[in-house]
């Protein structure tokens, strides 16, 4: 299993990205995101990965990998297609400066799902929670 991490573009904070995904999912089908680079690793991406998404400079997100696929865009070039489960779960989120593209994450790696660390992140202000995750401390 290795999961993938990508900057969530344009999102502002974790219920942003919840409500974007909830609109773009129609009727419990997977979310499909599109990305130019086929992963050479699709097979151990679909054996448990996630799609890590980095939301203001830090992880925060996180939504099942269900399937790879190989498709051709409106313009005819080659892009791969990632089958996303539709609800993404808060992660205990870290720093992580800009990058492009996509990059694969090891599960050591990897942050727990809020809920299995113990966090009460729901309860906190958005800007303190990130502050936290900022200095490593949630």
């Amino acid at each position: 299993m290795i999961h993938l991490i990508k900057l969530a573009v344009g999102v502002r904070d974790f219920a942003h990205l919840a409500a974007l995904q909830a609109s773009r999912a129609t009727a419990g089908q997977p979310l499909r995101y599109q990305t130019r680079n086929l992963p050479k690793r699709a097979d151990e991406l679909c054996d448990g990965g996630s799609l890590y998404w980095v939301i203001g400079g830090i992880v925060q997100a996180r939504q099942k990998i269900l399937g790879v696929e190989s498709a051709t865009r409106e313009d005819g070039s080659r892009c791969a297609v990632l089958l996303l489960a539709p609800v993404p779960v808060q992660v205990a989120g870290f720093a992580k400066k800009a990058f492009q593209g996509w990059r694969y994450l090891e599960p050591a790696e990897a942050p727990p799902d809020l809920a299995a660390s113990g966090a009460q992140a729901d309860e906190m202000p958005e800007d303190m929670r990130r502050a936290l995750a900022g200095l490593g401390l949630l």
